[in-house]
């Protein structure tokens, strides 16, 4: 098989399976420049025709893992076990979740992304904390995960720098859906970062990029079976995303609402669900619990006895965020010049979301990106979200927008009452977490 990109492209266009020797060549030009932004475009819109074969995508994933740095943990004695999200709105998890597994005695490196299409990236999130350094290099990353348990950080150039470039051209080629590059994205970085197991956050629905149960079961059988195929011990989760998971949508709004959940101040129901199953399976990847309702319950003890808060605060210091954060995030963190409400206009239930159209119009707003490289405003968002079920009269705010413009907030306001569903009648409401794979 030729190994000249525009090749590899051709061969796959048409159908055919790559050898592993293809896809390795092809990765690597990544990194030499021998492969151009638009032989990436057009190879990451061949797969998404295509697609893989699991050899391939094995392939694919582990190239990419190898493009950089592999980490290992000689120096620690306890488990390392992350966890990693497909993309939502409203999706805040790693915030708080990080900090449970650590307090209960994992490590957890956990390298994060930026925004993807409409949903939100925990690595802005994160930027929103004046002076955290998001981007540390090795020794720091080392010297954080030791102190505290966990680091949630980006991508630095060391690790799977390929998929940081795959990654960028994705998100503004209409390419993001495909499931053997969101498997070979996700999991490259994680087995870079020399864990012992993974557990997987899979969204399904409306807000997710696979929208339908076959297609995010499809792609948590791919994840599981390609991180196996690689030699990482690894389940997922099949979680709802039919609206937003937490009640703000954003960056420092998102920020805010996991400040409150660590400290107890509130705590949305489904949000809650959804981080303990994912700690539960984090703990019995790790070895530290022998059943998910004995982990459950360890979970929410480090909720209610302080101890994740305080993890997630050294985490926050030795990184280069205030030394106080959960004391006062309000302090630390920028607002937006504007709060306005959006009243439902009528009685009812919510009924349903346009999730997607939420997440697209915290973009608008200036919280996320059209172009890789374009920056982020951290302040603006959505925040107080009603979840479905929800009883509205014709005053009760279906959101708070924070914004910069006037113009800013009638535009929002127009896209949430089209996102927004309301009815006479109280709908039934599917569970958080719907499956499992593993």
């Amino acid at each position: 098989m030729s190994l000249l990109p525009q090749e590899i492209i051709r061969t796959k266009r048409d159908g055919g399976e790559l050898d592993p020797a293809a896809i390795a060549a092809f990765i690597a030009g990544f990194g030499d420049d021998s492969v151009s932004e638009g032989q990436i475009a057009a190879f990451a819109m061949a797969v998404l025709f295509q697609g893989m074969s699991r050899a391939e995508a094995v392939a694919l994933t582990v190239s990419m893992r190898d493009s950089g740095e592999v980490l290992s943990w000689p120096e620690l004695d306890i488990p390392v076990v992350d966890k990693h999200s497909t993309g939502g709105v409203g999706d805040n998890i790693s915030l708080m979740l990080a900090p449970i597994a650590a307090a209960c005695g994992l490590a957890v490196p956990m390298i994060s992304g930026r925004g993807l299409g409409h949903t939100g990236g925990t690595l802005d999130k994160m930027e929103s904390i004046p002076g955290y350094t998001a981007m540390p290099d090795s020794a720091l990353f080392r010297k954080v995960v030791a102190a505290s348990g966990c680091a949630i950080i980006g991508q630095t150039g060391n690790l799977a720098p390929a998929d940081k470039r795959f990654y960028a051209i994705r998100d503004v080629t209409a390419t993001v859906e495909s499931v053997p590059l969101i498997t070979a994205s996700i999991l490259s970085k994680k087995l870079a970062a020399g864990l012992g197991a993974l557990v997987l956050d899979v969204k399904c629905g409306n807000g997710a990029f696979m929208d339908s149960p076959e297609r995010a079961n499809e792609l948590a059988r791919s994840l599981v079976e390609v991180a196996v195929g690689a030699g990482m011990p690894t389940t997922a989760l099949v979680t709802d995303m039919n609206q937003p998971l937490a009640s703000a949508a954003g960056n420092a709004v998102e920020v805010r609402n996991a400040a409150d959940f660590l400290t107890g101040k509130a705590r949305d129901s489904r949000l809650l669900d959804v981080t303990l199953a994912l700690a539960a399976e984090m703990l019995v990847s790790g070895g530290l619990a022998g059943t998910v309702e004995e982990a459950k319950t360890r979970a929410q003890a480090t909720l209610e006895d302080g101890s994740a808060a305080e993890r997630f605060n050294r985490m926050v210091a030795e990184l280069g965020g205030p030394l106080d954060f959960l004391a006062d995030p309000d302090r630390h963190l920028e607002a937006a010049p504007i709060v306005s409400a959006c009243v439902a206009g009528s009685e009812g239930y919510v009924t349903g979301y346009d999730t997607r159209a939420v997440g697209l119009s915290v973009v608008e707003l200036g919280g996320g990106r059209t172009r890789p490289g374009d920056p982020v405003d951290h302040a603006v968002g959505l925040g107080g979200l009603l979840p479905i079920g929800a009883r509205v009269e014709k005053d009760t705010p279906l959101a708070f927008i924070h914004a910069r413009s006037d113009d800013q907030v009638a535009r929002a306001e127009r896209q949430l009452r089209a996102a927004v569903k309301l009815g006479d009648a109280a709908p039934s409401v599917s569970p958080a977490v719907m499956g499992r794979h593993g």
